[in-house]
């Protein structure tokens, strides 16, 4: 269950990260890198994500639901 909450904060980081940046595309008007740190941090969040995910099918704390492989 902390695992598929950690999953669920980190995919809201990463919504919010998205909008910042979007925010940062087009109200920034000067060279400020602004928009750079917010690509770089929601890259390290996706990271994140791709990792929590792999650690959990590997554990067995996350898996398939779906009727046609049972």
């Amino acid at each position: 269950m902390l695992l598929k909450l950690l999953i669920l904060i980190l995919l809201v980081a990463l919504v919010a990260s998205l909008f910042s940046g979007l925010f940062f595309l087009m109200k920034d008007t000067d060279n400020s890198g602004r928009l750079f740190t917010a690509l770089s941090f929601r890259i390290g969040l996706t990271v994140a994500l791709m990792i929590l995910v792999s650690w959990g099918f590997w554990s067995g704390q996350l898996g398939w639901n779906t009727p046609w492989l049972h």
